[in-house]
């Protein structure tokens, strides 16, 4: 009998882990709520969002395909990555797309204290709203790294009137090397309201491998998405409709 109920609770978190319904993380905001994972709608509309940039070569590479698709998508910065590339943050932002801060370093942001955690992401946000073309905006989406998150954090962020958002579909591709993978399981998971999860640059943000990945991956995606009736959108025009 154990066995069997260990059977089905093993079976179970894998469908939750590969399907990744809706409905497993309306019961994570009922527990832990403030966090932005998809949006109740059933427009067909779809936010992409793009993690860990920028980088010299992969951002440039990803926003022709982007362009080439006619979406537009929000980008995660780490601010410690700018130096050097500005001008692609600078076309981001021309080209459409929305920024976001995703701290100055590639670290898990809830193992930093209360103090260094506020200190860094106020740190982000100076170097992100330089970029702005307007001087009456600010950013106002962040994602904490590593993905986890406590109340705390949240209290901070949003203090300075900021949202934070996770997101409803991560295809793995910071773990499966596979593009054919990501593609497979974000067009298996796409519903109104998703929020994909992709990643740019590498692991040791200099090798590209995952920015190089993301952008074949959106090459597969996006006529599919299109052709299925979905409108990608940022995550402003998502929730606030600009």
């Amino acid at each position: 009998m154990i066995s069997l109920l260990v059977i089905l609770f093993s079976v179970c978190l894998v469908l939750i882990t590969f399907k990744q319904p809706q409905w497993f993380f309306k019961l994570i905001l009922k527990v832990a709520p403030g966090v932005h994972y998809f949006a109740e709608t059933t427009d067909k509309i779809i936010a992409i969002t793009i993690d860990d940039g920028p980088h010299s070569i992969t951002t440039s590479k990803i926003l022709e395909t982007l362009e080439e698709n006619d979406v537009n998508v929000t980008f995660f910065l780490i601010s410690e990555r700018i130096e050097g590339n500005e001008s692609i943050v600078r076309k981001i932002l021309k080209n459409g797309h929305e920024i976001g801060n995703h701290m100055v370093k590639d670290e898990k942001s809830i193992f930093l204290s209360r103090e260094d955690f506020e200190q860094d992401f106020l740190t982000a946000d100076k170097t992100l709203n330089q970029f702005l073309f307007d001087s009456s905006s600010k950013v106002r989406w962040f994602r904490p790294g590593g993905g986890w998150y406590n109340s705390q954090m949240l209290d901070i962020v949003k203090t300075y009137n900021y949202q934070t958002v996770l997101g409803s579909i991560f295809p793995y591709d910071t773990h499966i090397g596979s593009s054919n993978f990501a593609s497979y399981h974000i067009l298996a998971n796409l519903r109104p309201g998703a929020i994909i999860v992709l990643h740019d640059s590498g692991k040791d943000g200099k090798s590209g491998d995952w920015g190089e990945r993301t952008n074949i991956t959106l090459k597969k995606i996006l006529p599919e998405i299109k052709k299925r009736g979905y409108r990608t959108v940022t995550l402003s025009e998502m929730f606030f409709g600009d």
